[in-house]
This record gives structure tokens, C-alpha cells and sequence, in this order.
């Protein structure tokens, strides 16, 4: 595609801002006259669309999603119950936690069906007069612009913390980096997730990078006292693509559940006081690299998966799989039963010692 010449870019992009801005004004003009015609007000609507389109979330989550407190949210969700909009319930995986869950409503579908109805219409028509890729595109830009307002709401809010997310597109290979690392890390990975990655950090927030499948995430080298406790960082991959992750410059922990990912490589720089990381069913040879020295070290793989581990440095404490060694110092060579006559394999490397190193079948 063709940028044209510099002066017809740079008056694209003034009347792209100026749609844009023009899209958000109408669409809360348009939200509020929808809240008086079905007799409530923006913010509950808001609610009610947050819901039908997320699925049930917690109270918390809507305080975040919305920037009402804590105390504004309880009052907001009494409302809607009252009204029989929404409707409190224990979360089954958690049962400590209360999910807020949209229920059906004739009443509220009676006034606000045939808005929706002709919106819906209008919408269709629009569409029809673009084709499969021009709609593709669409979607991509509106993705990528939901993702950059969720990062400027969330430094808006006081500058710390952050969600992240990029679209998946025509990525056919993902890779992660840590370039500088975080308190607490936990990464997994999740086959329904829609976009290439999301990622939550709470405390001072990181430089979130995503270019051609490379997804960077950096933390300022500044120090300042207490801030490196305050680091930690949530993020979810998408399970139907191949990863490399890159955790460089250390974490005080780092949790990786990879069960369900297709994982091309794994390599750990820079030391960490606590790993943990369960490896997922494999093709082929994949590395696993440890450097830098840690405190303690789990890796748990499925029944059936060949290794072979080198340890360099030493290590205080070692278990592979029904080997219990304690000490060892030096270089060590380990391998499972019919490693060598195995294709699919981790090949796993330990430089720069560790107090503990347990490499098991889970």
C-alpha cells in the first residue's frame, strides 16, 4: 500500500484523528440516549455492556474496568439488582470470590430491543459495503486502538499498573521477552484466547512492546527503594501458535505454566531466587537454558517426555526424576530412559549453580 506523498499523509492522519475523536463523542452521546429512553443512567448501561460483553467478572474488575471506586461499584451493582439486570454469585473455581453475572430481563429487552434492533440493521449495511479483507483490516486497526486507550486509561489512573494486549493477526510465531525483569512474574498460556497476548502489571508499569510476533516488555533501569518489590507482571500468551520466551535480568519469581503451549524454547538470564515451570508436551528438540544462578529451581514436564540435563556450576541440592543427588559440583550429564532414541526432547542446560534443582515428571 502506497503512503502517498508526505502533505497527503499528514492530512490523512489530521482527518483520522479528527473521526476518531468525532466516533468517541457520538458513541457517549449515543450510550446516554439509549440509558434515558430504558430509564437508566450511562454508567449502568456501560455496566450492563461490560458484561454482555466480557461474561461475568468481579466487582473489583468492573471498579477497574469502569475508574469508580470500590464503595461507587457496590452501589452501582445494587442497583442493577434491583432492577433484576445483574445478580451476584460465588465464583465455582474460587469459592471466595463473587462474581457479578448479567441476567435475562423482558422488561429492559422490551425497551431496549428495537434500539439495538435498528442500530443492528444500520451496522449490517454499513459493513456490506466492504469486503472480507477491508473488514479484517478494520477489525485489526480497532483492536490494536482498543489496546493503546486500555494503556493510556491505566496511566491516566495514577501511571502505575497497566493492561496490555496486541491482536493476533497474521502471526504464525510468537516470542516473549523479558528484557528487564520484574518482582514476580507469572506466565501461562490459554487455547482460547483470541488476541496474541494479554498482559496485567501492577505497580510502576513496564514498556510493552509488540513488532512482528515479538512481544518486549521492559522495566526503566531507574532504581528507586521498595519499587522492585512492587514489580509484577501477569501475561497470557496464545496457545495456538509456537513461543521462544526471554526472561532476562533476574526476578525474585518466576512462574511459568506452559502445559498448553506449543513451547520452541525457553532461556532464563540473569538469576532468579524462585522458579517453577511446567513444560508442555513437545516436537522435536526443545532447549530449556538456565543462567545466573537461582535460588531454587522446579521443572516439571509430562509423562513420556525425554531430557537430558547439563549442570555447570554446581548445584546444592539436584533430583532428576528418581535420582536424588544432593550435592553436586562441577559438570553433570543426566539423561531419562530413551532419551537417545527419542525425537521429542528438552534439552536442559544449568549454568551458574543453583541451591536446589528438582527436573521431574509431573
Amino acid at each position: 500500500m502506497s503512503s502517498g506523498s508526505p502533505k497527503k499523509r499528514e492530512e490523512l492522519l489530521v482527518e483520522l484523528e479528527r473521526e476518531v475523536r468525532q466516533t468517541n463523542v457520538l458513541g457517549e452521546f449515543f450510550f446516554r440516549a439509549i440509558a434515558d429512553r430504558v430509564g437508566l443512567n450511562a454508567i449502568d448501561l456501560q455496566v450492563v455492556n461490560i458484561l454482555d460483553i466480557t461474561g461475568p467478572v468481579t466487582a473489583g474488575e468492573l471498579a477497574e474496568m469502569t475508574g469508580v471506586t470500590t464503595g461507587a461499584i457496590t452501589g452501582l451493582i445494587n442497583r442493577l439488582e434491583r432492577v433484576g439486570l445483574v445478580r451476584r454469585e460465588r465464583d465455582p473455581g474460587d469459592r471466595r470470590r463473587v462474581i457479578v453475572r448479567l441476567v435475562p430481563n423482558e422488561e429492559f429487552m422490551r425497551k431496549a430491543g428495537p434500539i439495538f434492533d435498528s442500530i443492528g440493521r444500520s451496522w449490517a449495511g454499513l459493513v456490506s459495503d466492504y469486503d472480507d479483507e477491508q473488514l479484517a483490516f478494520l477489525v485489526d486497526f480497532l483492536r490494536r486502538s482498543n489496546a493503546m486507550t486500555r494503556a493510556e486509561i491505566y496511566k491516566l489512573r495514577g501511571g502505575e499498573g497497566g493492561e496490555f494486549v496486541s491482536p493476533l493477526g497474521g502471526v504464525e510465531r510468537g516470542k516473549l521477552v523479558f528484557a528487564a525483569g520484574a518482582s514476580r512474574v507469572i506466565i501461562s498460556a490459554d487455547p482460547d484466547l483470541e488476541e496474541l497476548y494479554r498482559a496485567h502489571f501492577e505497580g510502576p508499569s513496564p514498556e510493552v512492546r509488540e513488532k512482528g510476533g515479538t512481544v518486549t516488555i521492559r522495566y526503566p533501569r531507574r532504581f528507586r527503594p521498595m519499587e522492585w518489590r512492587r514489580r509484577s507482571g501477569r501475561v497470557t500468551l496464545n496457545a495456538g501458535i509456537p513461543w521462544e520466551i526471554e526472561v532476562r535480568g533476574g526476578a525474585s519469581e518466576l512462574v511459568a505454566d506452559l502445559a498448553v503451549l506449543k513451547l520452541s524454547s525457553l532461556e532464563i538470564k540473569g538469576g532468579a531466587s524462585k522458579v517453577e515451570v511446567s513444560l508442555p508436551e513437545l516436537e522435536g528438540t526443545v532447549p530449556v537454558r538456565i543462567s545466573g544462578g537461582a535460588s531454587g529451581i522446579t521443572l516439571s514436564r509430562p509423562q513420556g517426555a525425554a531430557a537430558r540435563l547439563v549442570v555447570k556450576g554446581g548445584v546444592s541440592g539436584l533430583n532428576f526424576d528418581d535420582q536424588h543427588l544432593g550435592a553436586v559440583g562441577g559438570t553433570l550429564r543426566l539423561q531419562s530412559k530413551g532419551y537417545e532414541s527419542s525425537e521429542d526432547r528438552y534439552e536442559i542446560v544449568l549454568s551458574g549453580g543453583a541451591s536446589r534443582l528438582d527436573v521431574v515428571i509431573r
